[in-house]
């Protein structure tokens, strides 16, 4: 621990000011320490097995290494010695200065084994700092860098205080509804995590077939289970591919289960507050990189999926695109009106629409700034209303306004009375069996925690859907026994390359951005441009967006020099307008498992990259 807390003091110190701009809470914020935080702390849960990752144990053993006198020299070399006798020292003993020149040593070193521990010590610092909570909910640079929670914040373009509605709900909270607290999808949540009879019986209401095994059924799954329910289909996965097969087949009239690795919030539950969303509805608890940590995925896990947590951009399949699927690849349906006509009653079920009231921060700079250089810009289609000004989608979406999976195909399912969704329900194997000579899957074996014990049951079914995302797929398929060897290849991923711009507060009336605007408010996507694109060509460049970034990614993604210039950069984090450059890579990777993934760039990619970021 006083090797892990010299770390984190490394990257965020307590700096020696004694005022900043008379302002009390930059003056805290700058001499607020990692471990006056209690950041080393959560760090070291981390470590300690939270984040899974290949490489996660050389962690352990640089921080073992650097507890030590010799294991500092040969991870550190000349800069950590002394003059004085023994000479060599330990890690929390070398002065700030030089143990900030290692980290710097470490970033760029030959030795790619020390360029990863600084990339994950310097992420899980940083993200941890900046999206730790007390017990108000607050966080001691959060003012200092002009952030505020969202439930103080109303949720369109006209910011005011809400805090004095607060007495106001909750004495209307007592008169809500079950749909009210707990969203639409509440009567077909089944939650065997709490009481598993219970979530039984509700099964059984909804007209659901409940088993328990056969002692004579000699299979391994069978003897293992706890009960077995049969339903006319299982879904695996509940976002943009399988809840929407899950939604249209239940209101068709079949029976219809859909498993969720992730967990549900309803509505009332969500608290848009970065950290616990990242922790509860991300894979990997929002931390998930790959194998060299050269590349940070998110990926939604919780009940609807990406949709849930994503940005609201509703863009239709490319014309270049459908030309090389069709052409190309010769699957004639993305050419088809059948396709288009698909993409139409999609776009209805979500609402997807261009308009909007205000635009943000980081759209309002993207847009005026192609207009100046002559970029062209487009809107970009949302699957939100045109007054859904919020910066807290990726969080989930409090009002409901982001017409995602739970708010449409789930709710079909539901209302149709013949599905339901079982959060914390992880698919361990499809079952096969022998029919007419062919396997055939006929179910899914599942496990769940029924209070605190792991537990495996059975969905027995006519029809199997796998839709668990790129991540979670492949490894599912090969523990079930498909051996073709092309599961797992073949990852593709849009790469990013960020770029940020300072806009400072003007203290004139016609500043601009206006004084109010806040880099992680407003709609998240509303403008992007294909300057960098190539769509008439290849099809393969980079297209310019903007994120969504709260302070704790902003933070992981910011370039680190010292740990004064990172709380520099940090104080202007509401008025640095964020823009990326992304890729439509040619390079692929590999998946191992959910944990294990491998990518490399193509030397294209680079290109497209370093054209897109250049235009950003």
């Amino acid at each position: 621990m006083e090797a892990l807390t010299a770390l984190c003091d490394t990257l965020l110190p307590s700096l020696d000011v004694s005022s900043v701009d008379d302002d009390d809470s930059l003056t805290q914020f700058y001499q607020t320490s990692a471990s006056m935080a209690a950041t080393p702390l959560a760090l070291s849960v981390l470590l300690g097995g939270k984040i899974q990752h290949p490489k996660i144990y050389l962690s352990s053993v640089a921080v073992w290494l650097l507890s030590t006198r010799i294991g500092t020299f040969v991870l550190c070399g000349r800069k950590s010695l002394s003059s004085n006798f023994p000479y060599f020292q330990r890690f929390s003993r070398v002065s700030h200065e030089e143990r900030e020149q290692i980290l710097l040593s470490w970033s760029d070193s030959r030795f790619s084994l020390l360029r990863i521990l600084f990339k994950a010590v310097k992420i899980f610092t940083l993200l941890l700092f900046f999206t730790q909570v007390n017990e108000k909910d607050e966080n001691v640079s959060w003012k200092a860098i002009g952030y505020c929670r969202a439930d103080l914040k109303s949720r369109k373009r006209g910011i005011k205080d809400i805090q004095q509605l607060g007495n106001e709900v909750a004495e209307k909270k007592k008169y809500l509804t079950e749909e009210e607290q707990f969203g639409p999808l509440h009567r077909g949540i089944i939650d065997l995590n709490q009481s598993r009879e219970t979530a039984l019986d509700k099964l059984q209401n909804l007209g659901f077939t409940v088993t328990l095994p056969d002692k004579k059924d000699t299979t391994i799954e069978s003897l293992s289970a706890s009960f077995i329910v049969k339903c006319d289909a299982v879904v695996v996965g509940s976002g943009w591919g399988g809840g929407v097969v899950a939604g249209v087949l239940a209101k068709a009239g079949y029976k219809v289960l859909v498993l969720e690795k992730g967990s549900y919030l309803a509505r009332s539950r969500l608290s848009l507050l970065e950290g616990q969303a990242m922790d509860q509805m991300y894979l990997g608890h929002g931390i998930l990189g790959t194998e060299n940590m050269d590349v940070l995925v998110v990926a939604g896990s919780t009940v609807g999926g990406g949709s849930t947590i994503n940005w609201s951009a509703s863009i239709r399949t490319p014309p270049h695109v459908i030309k090389e699927w069709g052409v190309k690849y010769k699957l004639g349906l993305f050419g088809s009106k059948a396709y288009d006509k698909a993409l139409d009653v999609v776009c209805q079920k979500m609402g997807v629409q261009m308009e909007f009231e205000h635009e943000g921060f980081n759209n309002m700079v993207l847009r005026k700034g192609c207009e100046k250089l002559g970029y062209p810009v487009q809107t970009i289609p949302r699957n939100a209303s045109s007054d859904h000004y919020c910066g807290w989608c990726c969080l989930g979406c409090k009002d409901g306004g982001k017409k995602g999976v739970s708010e449409t195909w789930l709710v079909d399912l539901v209302e149709s009375g013949n599905g339901a969704v079982l959060p914390q329900c992880e698919a361990v194997k499809v079952i096969a069996r022998n029919v007419n000579g062919r396997k055939r899957a006929v179910g899914v074996a599942f496990e769940f925690l029924n209070q605190g014990v792991k537990e495996t049951a059975i969905v027995e079914s006519d029809v199997t859907v796998v839709a668990c995302g790129a991540i979670c797929t492949p490894p599912l398929l090969k523990r079930s026994g498909l051996k073709n060897p092309n599961i797992g290849k073949n990852l593709h991923l849009h790469p990013v390359v960020m770029g940020w711009g300072y806009f400072p507060d003007a203290p004139s009336s016609d500043a601009w951005p206006e004084a109010e605007k806040k880099s992680y408010e407003g709609a998240i996507m509303t403008a992007m441009s294909t300057v960098a694109a190539n769509p008439e060509a290849s099809g393969y460049g980079a297209i310019i967006q903007t994120p969504a970034l709260h302070p704790g990614m902003f933070s992981a993604l910011m370039p680190w020099l010292s740990g004064r210039d990172i709380k520099n950069r940090m104080r202007r984090f509401s008025r640095t307008a964020h823009i990326f450059a992304l890729a439509r890579d040619k390079g692929s990777g590999v998946i191992t498992s959910p944990t294990d993934i491998s990518y490399k760039m193509d030397d294209a990619d680079q290109t497209n990259l370093s054209n897109g970021i250049r235009k950003c």
